[in-house]
Order: C-alpha cells, then sequence, then structure tokens
C-alpha cells in the first residue's frame, strides 16, 4: 500500500475507533463541488473483525463502516455504519445532550457553531444542521447530519456543501425592506400551471420565482447556480436524415484514480472549458442525433446549455412550444468530447405524457397586478450571504420568495406545499 494511503487508513482508524475493524477495500474518487472546487475523496470499507466472508457481494454485511475522507483537507465527509450496526472501541459522543453533539462536530470538522453552522431540525435521533455566517443563512447551503441507532450510538455522520470561512464573505449589515425590492418581485411573478392528479387537470397560479438582490440593490444573483455552465439558447433546426436509427452507447461514468493523480490534486477535466469550436461541433451532432430521434420535430427544440459533466458534455434541449408548467418537456443529451457524437440521452417524455392531456384553463379572471397585490403580504425578504462565482466571494443579498401562490381563476390564496 502506498505509503500515503497508508497514513490516511491509520488515521481514520484511530479517529473512528476501528480496532474492531479491518480495511476491506478502498478506493479514490473526484468531484467538483457546488463552488467548483475539485475534491478528492478516499472511500473506505471497513469491516468488523469477526465477519471473514461476504454472503452477498452487492451488499456490505451489517456494522460495516464506510468512510470517505477529504484527502486535501484530511476532513472526514461521511461515516455510515450499515445497518444501524456499530462495533467501534470508542466513545464518538461525550453525551446524547446537544451542546455534546455540536461539540463532536466541532472536533469532527474545525467549524465553530454560530459562526458556520446551526441547528435546523432535531427529531429522536436524527439532528440536521445548515451552513451559516454569524448566524445568516448562507447560498449554496453546506449540510451535516448526525443519526443514533437505538442504543444512543452514532451510526451515521455526513458533512456535505459549502461552509464559508470570514475570508470568503465581504461581511454587511442587511437593510433590504420590501418597499426596496417590490418592482423586482412583480417582475418575479410568473404564471405557472400546476399539474392536479387527482382531478386531471391543470390550475394556473401565480407564484413568485425566487431570486436574490443583492444589499446595495446594484444586481440580482439566479437562485439557481451555473457553475461552468454555458448558455446557449439556440433554435434547432435540421434536413431530414437518411443515416441509420439512433443506437444508445455505453457509457463510463467511474474513473479509475490513482493515488498520484489524489494527492497532487489534479484539477478535474469537467473544469477545462468548451471552446466556441466544440460548441459549434456539439450544436452540430445534437442535430444530427435529432433528425434520427425526432425526424419531423425541426424548429421545435432549443438548446439551452452545455456543460460538462463525468468526462462527457451534456446538452440540455426543452421544447419551445409548451405549457407555461412545472413539468416541461426536455432531453439531456450526452456527448463524447473527442469523437462529438451522441452517445445516449434521457427524454421525460413518459412522465410528461401523464399531465399533457389535463385541459389547460383558457379563461382567467385575475391578471398579474391584481394576483400581485393578493400575494404582496405573503412575500419573505431575508437575508443570505450568497456566492458570487464572479467576484469568488460570498456577498450579502436578500432573498425574495413566497411560500403561496394566488390562484388565476377566483384569486384564491394557495400554499404552494399543498400543490
Amino acid at each position: 500500500m502506498d505509503q500515503r494511503v497508508q497514513e490516511l487508513v491509520d488515521f481514520t482508524r484511530d479517529k473512528w475507533g476501528l480496532d474492531n475493524y479491518y480495511l476491506h477495500t478502498y478506493n479514490f474518487y473526484r468531484k467538483l463541488n457546488v463552488l467548483n472546487e475539485t475534491i478528492y475523496t478516499l472511500t473506505m470499507e471497513w469491516y468488523p473483525s469477526h465477519i471473514t466472508e461476504q454472503e452477498d457481494e452487492d451488499c456490505n454485511p451489517d456494522g460495516t463502516a464506510v468512510i470517505d475522507l477529504n484527502v486535501q483537507n484530511h476532513q472526514f465527509e461521511s461515516v455510515i455504519f450499515v445497518g444501524g450496526e456499530t462495533f467501534v472501541n470508542k466513545m464518538l459522543l461525550e453525551s446524547l445532550e446537544i451542546n455534546d453533539i455540536i461539540k463532536f462536530i466541532e472536533n469532527a470538522t474545525g467549524l465553530i457553531y454560530g459562526n458556520q453552522f446551526n441547528l435546523q431540525s432535531e427529531e429522536e435521533n436524527e439532528y440536521l444542521f445548515r451552513s451559516s455566517f454569524n448566524g445568516v443563512t448562507v447560498s449554496p447551503s453546506g449540510i451535516i447530519e448526525i443519526k443514533l441507532n437505538s442504543e444512543d450510538k452514532l451510526t451515521y455522520f455526513s458533512i456535505n456543501g459549502p461552509f464559508p470561512s470570514a475570508d470568503k464573505v465581504t461581511e454587511d449589515t442587511f437593510s433590504l425592506k420590501l418597499e426596496d425590492v417590490e418592482q423586482i418581485s412583480k417582475e418575479q411573478l410568473k404564471l405557472i400551471n400546476f399539474p392536479l392528479r387527482k382531478q386531471k387537470k391543470l390550475i394556473p397560479v401565480y407564484c413568485l420565482e425566487e431570486i436574490y438582490i443583492t444589499n446595495d440593490l446594484s444586481k440580482t444573483l439566479p437562485f439557481i447556480y451555473q457553475g461552468l455552465v454555458y448558455s446557449i439558447d439556440e433554435r434547432l433546426r435540421w434536413q431530414p436524415s437518411n443515416k441509420k436509427s439512433f443506437k444508445r452507447r455505453h457509457m463510463n461514468l467511474i474513473e479509475n484514480i490513482t493515488a498520484n493523480q489524489a494527492f497532487s490534486l489534479e484539477p478535474h477535466p469537467d473544469l477545462i472549458p468548451i471552446t466556441d469550436s466544440e460548441k459549434e461541433r456539439c450544436i452540430g451532432c445534437i442535430k444530427d442525433f435529432l433528425s434520427q430521434v425526432y425526424p419531423s420535430d425541426s424548429g421545435k427544440w432549443l438548446l439551452k446549455t452545455l456543460h460538462r459533466d463525468n468526462g462527457y458534455i451534456q446538452a440540455k434541449i426543452s421544447l419551445i412550444d409548451q405549457v407555461s408548467s412545472i413539468i416541461q418537456r426536455k432531453l439531456m443529451v450526452f456527448i463524447d468530447p473527442i469523437s462529438f457524437k451522441v452517445l445516449n440521452y434521457m427524454d421525460n417524455k413518459d412522465f410528461f405524457e401523464i399531465y399533457e392531456e389535463f385541459p389547460e384553463t383558457k379563461n382567467l379572471n385575475i391578471d398579474s397586478e391584481s394576483a400581485f397585490q393578493r400575494i404582496k403580504s405573503t412575500i419573505d425578504i431575508k437575508p443570505v450571504y450568497v456566492y458570487d462565482f464572479k467576484q469568488k466571494n460570498y456577498i450579502l443579498c436578500g432573498r425574495i420568495d413566497s411560500d403561496y401562490g394566488i390562484n388565476a381563476i377566483n384569486g384564491e390564496v394557495l400554499e404552494l406545499n399543498d400543490l
């Protein structure tokens, strides 16, 4: 075993009290986090010492410790004891008091409670924490989960997402009020059709599309993070194809990562920009693909975005003329970045068709101005530190949102979760 790996294995054994275990397998993985940083993880499977044979090759035996360790900072991303059973030889939690659970998290992560994370919910033997900065929510959000078994032993620990440090945050005092953002709020009010499956109909509802606006009102930031996603927004047209029918090809989504790649922190290949020339070649091969699979649909599809994913180029395509609904007909197309051929695709047609025949209400009695006046009292504007990909820093924003919508037929105020 590579000496660098051995050091991480020994560190893990000591940290989690795994003297009653032996290392069964280990592998390296890499991914991009939401801030487009390359993360290398050492994933280990530790078997209890009394288990010498694996009865089911597809399943780990109860008590197995599956552990993910960040190679760069030596922080544990997840520790899962299969079946909620554990044979560790040390007491991981001093007590079940919330303060001791918080102390455990601080020791395991180096984070500071109240400064970088806060308790969001507490149920029987399950605790959920969320990232924050000095008590203010951050976005994108990080999550920490803790679970105990029926014997009050820790059997699940997971940390996922960013937890910003002070040097990554531009501190500010929140000063926005609803009247400051009223016009923006109006512009965010969208008419969306919600499918009601039991009634087999679409109900038109005015609802607020979430958005962030900076504390100084200088700009807005989208609620969905684009990262290294390239907006194309091109209507696709093609000629009828004489080619054979499209054949799906196998895609290998698992990388074989070496120790040298992991310890040298080699940048993830998905960080490589997509050039203008590559964009054009992607558009060309997508048109070829569509001409084979959807020969009669020329001009009906819009290429929304391109981005790299697991070594492939992924295209997101949506149908242009469709009802404004929370369920949209769309395609996901996977392209080989070397040959620029479409390898595979996903179409949500089967799911979409469940709702396609639902009748749409044409006679709307409530206009957007009336709807806004009705929903106005339910709009929240809350402080959030949002990561700005251009500045590469967290800046203070107001999150404009509402949990309610307005029925466009009768003006009724509806709770969106009920829909």
